[in-house]
Order: structure tokens, then sequence, then C-alpha cells
């Protein structure tokens, strides 16, 4: 779930939040027939990425694991399998490797995201938890943006704020835990807003790196994110809660979180970032859109989730307002 270090006022959404790419290449070098591939492997990226929080949800009913617990196993999944890749990449002559603070702080804040957002839809379903952690995120950051960096939100900023409050006002009051699959919708939206809180927390670390005109390596930014977010949810999980899945379905937990580890986290930030280099940003974020409709088609047909009217129109509301910030 990355992202790319654009003006803060015009963000990317939750899954591309935890790793910022750092360029905005053009596409007058490319063919028409690599940027097509490109934009299949960002869109199947982007899918995959929305298919994480179904995983997680299936893992929680089958095996006890909780957010805490389903997050350090990607994220520790994940590092094991960048770190294998690594030797294979080709690093570009004109980054720069990230400082140890940055990495230590971009780590922690994808542990808190990620957590929140894995709590978010258990707590209120993968519908609802999604769609207010991608809605919330792009607008967080422009707030923040415009306390950090002093800049403009303009009318489209302001309009986007003012739809996804909106929306995410009947996400809260139109929503139930039965039709959402959640136990605690009200509980989940908040958490969802902690995941958004975490999201924009790393957009804005990233563009203040970036403003002194260097390039840093998004690779080696991942891979750190999740070693050291991995630590910490050890930490954090062995303190207060259960790590293992349970004995009696050992086997289908593994699976899941070897699919977690592999697709969704591995595989899809190879993918996203081999793509970065031949498509504009506008072409990704476009496709990033399949995010949040993969996880609602998921939550809808695999989960058995029912969205109330209020709440699909606060989803709906949700979409325009992160489409509004992305035109």
């Amino acid at each position: 779930m990355p992202t790319q270090p654009a003006l803060p006022a015009r963000p990317r959404s939750h899954a591309e939040a935890a790793h910022p790419t750092t360029a905005d290449p053009t596409q007058s070098t490319h063919s028409t027939g690599a940027r097509s591939r490109a934009l299949l492997a960002i869109g199947l990226a982007a899918a995959s990425w929305g298919s994480a929080g179904a995983v997680a949800a299936i893992l929680h009913r089958s095996s006890g694991l909780g957010p805490i617990a389903v997050s350090f196993w990607r994220f520790a999944i994940g590092a094991l399998l960048l770190v294998a890749a690594r030797p294979f990449r080709r690093r570009a002559a004109d980054t720069v490797r990230p400082g140890p603070l940055a990495l230590i702080s971009t780590g922690i804040l994808m542990a808190v995201f990620q957590t929140c957002y894995l709590a978010a839809v258990d707590l209120a379903g993968l519908a609802l938890g999604t769609t207010a952690a991608l809605g919330a995120a792009p607008v967080l950051t422009a707030l923040g943006a415009r306390v950090v960096f002093a800049e403009r939100l303009g009318r489209r900023g302001l309009t986007t704020i003012a739809l996804a409050v909106t929306g995410l006002a009947l996400l809260a009051f139109g929503s139930d835990g039965t039709s959402s699959g959640g136990t605690a919708p009200l509980w989940g939206l908040l958490c969802a807003l902690g995941s958004a809180a975490g999201s924009a927390a790393i957009n804005l670390l990233t563009q203040a790196q970036t403003r002194d005109g260097r390039a840093h390596d998004a690779y080696d930014r991942a891979l750190s994110g999740f070693a050291v977010g991995a630590l910490s949810l050890l930490a954090l999980g062995a303190a207060t809660g259960q790590l293992l899945p349970a004995g009696h379905h050992l086997g289908t937990a593994v699976a899941l979180l070897g699919y977690l580890g592999a697709v969704p986290t591995a595989l899809a930030y190879s993918l996203f970032f081999t793509a970065m280099t031949v498509v504009r940003a506008t072409a990704v974020s476009v496709m990033m859109m399949l995010e949040p409709v993969a996880a609602l088609l998921l939550g809808i047909t695999l989960l058995g989730e029912h969205l109330t009217l209020p709440a699909a129109a606060g989803t709906a509301t949700l979409l325009a307002a992160v489409a509004l910030l992305r035109a």
C-alpha cells in the first residue's frame, strides 16, 4: 500500500500510504506496451491490497489471531521475501537511502496504521473499515499539509474535506454490526481514523524528506519499514495477546498468512515499484481505486456483509471525495 510523494494536498490511498515512492516519471521514453503492462501490474497490486482485509477477517474468525498478530506475520513474511528479492533488484543510481530515524519512524507508523486498519475491519466490517480508512487518509494528509507546510487547500480541497466528513458521518450513524459484519461499527470507524492518521503521517514525513530535491529509495524504505514494524508488533503482541494461530486450524492459518505476506505484501510492492518507473502518477491514482472496490466486493460476496442505505451513501460519498482529490 504505497504512496507517491506528491503534494500532500493530493495524497494517495491507505494501502499506498505505507510505502511512498519517490518519483513521478514521464512516459516519453516508454512504449505503449510497456505502459500497458505497468498499468496491469499496478491494477493487480491494488486488487491484491484490497484482499488483505478479507484474509485478515477470515484469519480472525478461524484462528483467533487478532490485528496485532496478523500485522506482525504480514510484516515479518513480507520483510523476509523482500530481503530474498533484494539481490536481484537494481537500485537507481540517483536515489539515496533514507536516514535511520526516518526508517524507524516509518516502520512504527506503518505498524500503527496497518494494525488500526485490521482492527477497523474486525470491528466495523471489511467494506466499512476499508472505505473509512481510505477516505479519511487523504483528507487528514491535506489538513496536515496545511498545518505543517502552510499549503493552501483551495476550493477542491475544501470540497473534498466536506464530502469526506459527510461520508464518515453517514457511515458512523448509518451502520450496524449485523449488516456490516462487524461487532462494533463505531469503534471500528475510530480505528479506521487511527489508521488514516498513521497513513497521513507517513505521507507528510515522506514529503518533508523529498523537499531537499533528492530521490529516496522506495524499496529500502519498504523493506526497513516492514522490519521495524515487525519488531514493534512482536514486542507488543507478545505482551498483549496471542501470536500463534490455534492448532485446530493451523494449516489454514499458515496458508492464509503465507498469502498475506507473499501476495498483497512482497509481490504487490515489487509490482508497484517496478511499474512506477514507467507510468505517470495520475494514471497510478486512477488504478489505485481498484483497492477499495476490491475490498467492497469481497466484503459483500465473500464475508456476507450488507450495507445499509446510509452506509452505502457514505461509502459512495467517501469514494467521490478521494476521486475528486486525485482529479
